[in-house]
């Protein structure tokens, strides 16, 4: 149930029938600054984990660092948080640099990214990137597809065809838009609103999804996540609560349909971005919501 001032209260309640599961999967949650990366060298550490239709790469990196694709199968998003943090993207015959503080759209095939000064980058895919899912720290939560999650298929592809496209973070708030969201043919990125201090617990947003997951990336402070399961028949299915608090960098997989709600809980800056795969419909629906929408035809 969310706040009465919450942007999200307004959003049609989609009936889509997912069936419910018979026993219910845990949150996966990857701890950056606390686990082993799965992927080193000498110049970059990456962490990967994964959702069911998504990939997570958060990579801290050496000045001249190159993440590297060939073949890639299709789009993918580098978000950049931090400002003093550029980014050199090279693909399908085009160079973009990018100052920092920007979420960059990485067209399909081969490409690189370069931080000439090192520092931090997360790189987000769709599991088409099988080579990346299968190393994923979670891989093995997804020996199964999760039933009550329908099969993935990608929006249209963008009119102008692929390329390179670099958005600004530096996105003000507006009353009536939920976060600064923006979407790709596989992907949807909602950056939510820098939130300074902890979050007032009398205006939180317990909800839950029916059929599609929900990431939730930490790149600054820290959070509670505060997630409940449902009860069914079968009691021997049932989970206790869980409130896990994370800290950054660090990305938190919750399945559906458990009801879920976060809270900020540093004193100083707390950034969240929620990731979803494909992207939502009723954040799409909504006029102004999706930052580069004129870029994306929806279905």
């Amino acid at each position: 149930m969310y706040a009465p001032n919450d942007p999200r209260a307004a959003l049609a309640s989609a009936k889509t029938g997912a069936p419910m599961p018979s026993r219910f999967p845990a949150a996966d949650i990857g701890l950056f600054y606390a686990q082993a990366p799965q992927e080193s060298g000498d110049d970059s550490k990456t962490w990967l984990l994964r959702g069911q239709n998504f990939v997570v790469a958060h990579s801290e990196a050496q000045p001249g660092a190159c993440f590297r694709r060939q073949g890639q199968v299709d789009e993918y998003v580098v978000l950049v948080q931090r400002r003093a943090n550029p980014v050199v993207v090279e693909a399908s015959g085009m160079t973009a640099s990018v100052t920092g503080h920007s979420l960059i759209i990485v067209p399909p095939g081969a490409s690189v990214v370069s931080l000439p000064d090192g520092g931090s980058i997360t790189r987000i895919f769709s599991a088409q990137s099988a080579d990346l899912a299968r190393r994923a720290s979670n891989a093995a939560s997804y020996a199964e597809p999760r039933s009550n999650i329908p099969a993935f298929e990608p929006w249209p592809a963008p009119p102008d065809g692929d390329r390179i496209r670099t958005y600004s973070l530096d996105v003000p708030p507006e009353p009536g838009r939920f976060g600064r969201i923006w979407r790709c043919q596989t992907l949807m990125v909602n950056v939510l609103d820098e939130q300074i201090g902890p979050r007032d617990v009398t205006q939180l947003s317990p909800h839950h999804h029916d059929d599609f997951e929900q990431c939730s990336l930490a790149l600054e402070g820290s959070f509670i996540h505060h997630l409940r399961w449902p009860w069914t028949h079968d009691m021997t299915a049932w989970r206790d609560d869980a409130h896990p608090h994370v800290g950054s960098p660090s990305a938190t997989i919750i399945p559906p349909p458990v009801i879920h709600t976060t809270r900020a809980m540093d004193p100083g800056p707390n950034q969240l971005i929620d990731i979803f795969a494909p992207p939502r419909m009723d954040f799409s629906l909504k006029p102004g919501w999706v930052l580069n929408a004129d870029d994306y035809p929806m279905p």
